[in-house]
């Protein structure tokens, strides 16, 4: 049996899709990072977080695309192309969740943990029920990377740094928010989860 390399690395059709994808995701990321908004007032208390997501996101994609190449015999071999044709949706669903939870935040999106003196606890659109719904959506399209890939070992990879940077990431704002805001905030923390609605 030959050895099973991701579908973008042998197929140019294949190729194309997972280049567009990834251009849709990564092009709105590179603007919020190059442009890095600032609330007037707010006060930024990241603990490193946002370092340490970028570096493990990052390596997370540079593990999982050299591990698909390093661990051809971890690779999914059954419906290949259905699961690289759900890991483009899921990029693309990610993507668009990501960009409409921070649509939903307006004002009060910054890329740091920063909480200014105006800052409130917003319960609109997907808020009303997970506390972190652009996460939820950039997590989805890392899963959606991951199966793009059509290897276990990538998979792997993708789900173990990201759980860990975006747990860090999510226990900081979260110990920042009910700190700064106090009962409203910890309310809300009663009442929603955290990125899946009424799972977790």
């Amino acid at each position: 049996m030959p050895a099973l390399y991701p579908l973008p690395a042998t197929q140019p059709l294949a190729a194309l899709l997972f280049a567009l994808a990834l251009v849709i995701c990564a092009t709105p990321e590179l603007g919020r990072l190059l442009t890095r908004r600032r609330r007037a007032g707010a006060t930024t208390q990241d603990s490193g977080s946002l370092l340490l997501l970028l570096a493990l996101l990052a390596l997370s994609i540079g593990l999982a695309w050299m591990l698909a190449f390093l661990l051809p015999g971890a690779a999914m071999a059954t419906a290949r192309t259905l699961i690289f044709g759900v890991g483009l949706a899921l990029i693309l669903l990610g993507t668009a969740f990501r960009a409409y939870a921070i649509r939903v935040l307006g004002r009060y999106f910054v890329i740091t943990v920063a909480v200014g003196p105006d800052q409130q606890v917003v319960e609109r659109g997907p808020y009303r029920l997970i506390r972190h719904p652009s996460y939820t959506g950039a997590l989805l399209a890392l899963l959606g990377i991951a199966l793009a890939l059509t290897n276990w070992a990538s998979l792997a990879a993708i789900i173990l740094c990201n759980a860990v940077g975006f747990g860090y990431r999510v226990i900081v704002e979260e110990r920042v928010l009910s700190r700064t805001l106090g009962e409203p905030y910890i309310a809300y923390m009663r009442r929603t989860r955290r990125l899946i609605p009424y799972i977790f």
